[in-house]
């Protein structure tokens, strides 16, 4: 078909586009460091100054709080020997009433739900010393103010919690623990990219950064302080500090962008924001090309399920063979272009921070974990990110770095993520 064609070429991303990407994408960070919305880019400060090293033991908790539930999780850490010695969790649905609720009564709803979930430790191999107080990290999957949980803006729009925006959550998730006999100090606050490269630099120290490859997209990295120039204040002893680049809003000019792209932007509740996360996220593809997707790998010859989904998605009955054929090889495009353009965001940040050239006798291994159910679940993606991103590296890097340098994060119990660490850490 012509259109198919079309569509095909609107979305090709060769790797001298890519690499544009990738530049533009660097040029964004050293703006967004710089100063304050000098960039498309959030370039957020976490104040987290200090990852794991693989030391840290003891009882931990967490709240992972985003979307339409939360997840509480305890860990008992070992140490580098047995680094996980117990682990468990729990999902919770938040009632849609809550969703569109008060602060307050979605805190005083987690503080039961985390009195409940304490109350059942002894049942497990979980220990902790009397003398100290049980520790929570929460991490917060939108955009906020790192130094109190303060939100900036709902990005999903199933939520539109009122009296949240430019709130503490902290302080009220405290005082709501506090009602609820909930003895707990909140001791650590990341939103789920920052939690994904802490948890994965507590297993592997070789990482540097983390992707977010889900529902949305995000991006967080280790940056050295001294190239924060916005950055106010002393600077933290480790000289380091992990931004948070809230990359989905990143915009350019070499962005690969159809009229279909740009119909679905004027579509969408943020009107011309978002530009990277909506080619390259899950939520912002369509649930029937994601579905189609799915089955590619599986695919029969007379294309029965894809008809399927067509009908009970799209309302579209009696497809024909060609019609559906056309659908598989539109969703093959529209995924390899989000893995390839996801490849050029990484190289971005490689660049960055010095990690895309060889240096003359230095031999250092570079790892990015990745998280998010575009990245898990669809193989030829990840497939197509991971082998577009050793294009763009060229071969005499290639050869230096790690065999595993994407690291898909792993599940911890029923959790899609790595555990949030509690700061300040328990080393010895």
């Amino acid at each position: 078909m012509a259109i198919l064609k079309e569509f095909e070429d609107m979305c090709d991303t060769p790797l001298g586009k890519l690499k544009q990407v990738a530049e533009a994408m660097t040029v964004e960070m050293h703006a967004g460091l710089a100063s304050e919305g000098g960039s498309t880019l959030g370039m957020l400060i976490s104040s987290v100054d200090n990852l794991p090293t693989g030391n840290e033991h003891g009882l931990f908790y967490a709240l992972d709080l985003g979307g339409t539930k939360f997840r509480l999780s305890r860990v008992q850490l070992g140490r580098k020997k047995r680094r996980v010695l117990e682990q468990e969790s729990t999902e919770v649905s938040i009632p849609p009433h809550m969703m569109v609720g008060t602060s307050k009564g979605l805190c005083d709803f987690i503080a039961e739900k985390l009195a409940t979930f304490v109350a059942t430790e002894g049942d497990g191999d979980f220990h902790i010393s009397p003398s100290r107080q049980r520790e929570l990290g929460f991490s917060f999957s939108y955009p906020m103010t790192q130094t109190s949980g303060t939100p900036i803006r709902w990005t999903n729009p199933s939520v539109s919690i009122d009296g949240a925006i430019n709130q503490d959550l902290v302080g009220q998730l405290t005082q709501s623990m506090k009602r609820r006999g909930v003895d707990m100090r909140v001791a650590a606050l990341v939103n789920d990219t920052i939690r994904t490269l802490a948890g994965e630099r507590y297993l592997n120290n070789d990482v540097v950064a983390a992707v977010t490859l889900g529902t949305g997209t995000n991006a967080a990295y280790v940056e050295r302080a001294s190239a924060i120039s916005k950055w106010r204040g002393v600077l933290p002893k480790s000289g380091e500090m992990v931004i948070n680049m809230e990359w989905g809003n990143f915009r350019s000019v070499h962005l690969p962008l159809t009229e279909y792209d740009h119909a679905l932007d004027v579509e969408s509740l943020n009107v011309g924001e978002q530009s990277f996360g909506k080619i390259i996220s899950g939520f912002h593809l369509h649930l029937g090309l994601m579905k189609c997707l799915r089955c590619i790998t599986t695919i029969k010859p007379d294309l029965t399920l894809v008809g399927s989904i067509l009908k009970d998605i799209l309302g579209i009955s009696n497809t024909s063979q060609e019609t559906r054929r056309a659908v598989v090889e539109v969703c093959i495009t529209v995924a390899e272009r989000g893995a390839r353009l996801s490849a050029a965001g990484i190289l971005g940040i490689l660049k960055k921070i010095g990690r895309d050239t060889v240096k003359e006798g230095v031999k250092q291994k570079t790892v990015i974990a990745i998280d998010g159910g575009v990245f898990k679940h669809y193989s030829e993606f990840s497939k197509c990110l991971e082998n577009t991103l050793k294009e763009l590296l060229g071969r005499s890097l290639r050869t230096l770095l790690s065999s595993s340098m994407l690291l898909m994060a792993p599940h911890w119990g029923r959790s899609s993520c790595s555990f949030t660490f509690p700061v300040p850490w328990h080393e010895v």
